[in-house]
Formats: C-alpha cells, sequence, structure tokens
C-alpha cells in the first residue's frame, strides 16, 4: 500500500506539472490572441492606404480657385468679342476711307477739267458778237466807207466788252508800257536803240502787250527800249 501510494503520489507530481505547463501554455497564447487582437483594433497600413483612396470633399479655396477661373475664361471670351467688333471696325472705316479717296480724286479731276467752264461761258458771247460782225461784213462787202467804219466800230466795242468782263470779272487786266521806265519784271526786251538826252532806260514801243492776273504779272511785255548814250544795249535784257 505504502509503494502504491508512493508511486501515485509521484505520478500526480508530473500531472500536476503538466497541468500547470499546459495553463500557462494556455495563459501565453490568450496573451498572444490580447496582442493581436490589439493589433487588430489598432489601423494598419491597409487601412491607410484605403483611407487616402477616398475623395476629398472640395473645400473653399478649391471652391474660389474654380470661380477665378470661370472668371477669366468669361474675360477672355469678352475680350474675344471685343477684338471681333474692332476688327469689323477697322474694316468698315478702311473701306470708307478708300472709297473717300477714290471720290477726292475724281473731285480733283473733275474741279481741273471745269475749272475755267465760268470763263469759257463768259467769253461765249463775245464769240457771238465776233461772227455776227464777220456776218456783217460779208453781206454788205464794205461797199462803203460807212460799211467798213461801222464794222470797225462794232470790233472796238466787242473787244473793250471782252476786256471789260475779263478785268471785272476774273481780274484780268492789261497794262500798257509806252513811255515808262524799262523794269525787267514786267518788261522784256525785244530791241533796243540809243537815245540821246536820257538818263535811263525808256520803253518806246509795245509789241506785245503785258497783262496781270490779280497784280501777278502772268505775261511780260514784249517792248523796244531806248538805252541812254554810253549803256551797253543788251544790259536791259540782261536785267
Amino acid at each position: 500500500m505504502s509503494k502504491h501510494s508512493h508511486f501515485k503520489g509521484n505520478a500526480e507530481t508530473p500531472d500536476s506539472g503538466g497541468a500547470q505547463e499546459t495553463g500557462g501554455a494556455q495563459e501565453t497564447k490568450t496573451v498572444q490572441g490580447g496582442a493581436g487582437e490589439e493589433r487588430e483594433k489598432q489601423p494598419g497600413n491597409g487601412e491607410k492606404a484605403q483611407e487616402g483612396n477616398v475623395p476629398e470633399t472640395p473645400g473653399p479655396k478649391n471652391e474660389a480657385l474654380g470661380e477665378e477661373l470661370t472668371g477669366q475664361e468669361q474675360k477672355i471670351a469678352d475680350l474675344e468679342a471685343k477684338l471681333a467688333e474692332l476688327n469689323d471696325q477697322y474694316l468698315r472705316k478702311a473701306a470708307d476711307f478708300e472709297n473717300f479717296r477714290k471720290r477726292m480724286i475724281r473731285e480733283k479731276q473733275e474741279i481741273t477739267d471745269f475749272a475755267n467752264q465760268n470763263l469759257i461761258l463768259d467769253l461765249l458771247p463775245v464769240i457771238d458778237d465776233f461772227e455776227r460782225a464777220i456776218k456783217s461784213a460779208e453781206s454788205s462787202g464794205f461797199q462803203s466807207a460807212r460799211d467798213f467804219s461801222s464794222f470797225y466800230e462794232g470790233i472796238v466795242m466787242i473787244e473793250k466788252r471782252l476786256s471789260t468782263d475779263l478785268e471785272n470779272k476774273w481780274g484780268l487786266k492789261r497794262f500798257d508800257s509806252e513811255g515808262e521806265h524799262f523794269d525787267p519784271n514786267r518788261h522784256e526786251a525785244i530791241q533796243m536803240e540809243k537815245a540821246a538826252g536820257i538818263a535811263e532806260a525808256l520803253v518806246k514801243e509795245d509789241f506785245l502787250k503785258g497783262y496781270l492776273l490779280k497784280e501777278k504779272v502772268i505775261r511780260f511785255a514784249k517792248v523796244k527800249v531806248l538805252m541812254p548814250e554810253g549803256e551797253n544795249p543788251a544790259s536791259p535784257a540782261e536785267a
């Protein structure tokens, strides 16, 4: 009995030790399991990656950028519309200017072509008078001195009327040079001869009368000049 009791007691001792070891192992597993549960509760890298894929909700800053971009696009559209309008105005102005230029050229040419129209109209009655005088002379044949005298008087009247009209309406004035001092600004010496008793060159005769247009010499009088003795005959012409 005592031996079996002793053996039994020894057998129980390992059993209890095994039980304790087993229980320790279980406790270790439990601790490991608790650590695992704690790791499961803590967010891992996978969870962070998933959270990174979630789109962010646009904030006030993004909204402000969107509004600014929209405003810039509207400004660009307005500027493009304004540019198109200005380009259209430019083309219209260019076309108007070209038409104006052509019209001015045409009007200038018309003015040049018809500048003397009024003068010609004033000369037509004089031409009519000349025609009547010529017809009258042809029909009468100057059978008497009276007929010639009438013809002469008619020609003188026509010439006087013409000169008066040109002077009063157009400022054309004929000037006489005979007896005046030679003036190279008004006279052109055609002939010259020496004469005694004179101190300066004088106009002796008008070959062709000179004319003024509103006090400006438009044709020099062609004259014969008397030169003082000892004066170089060529000097008036050279002057």
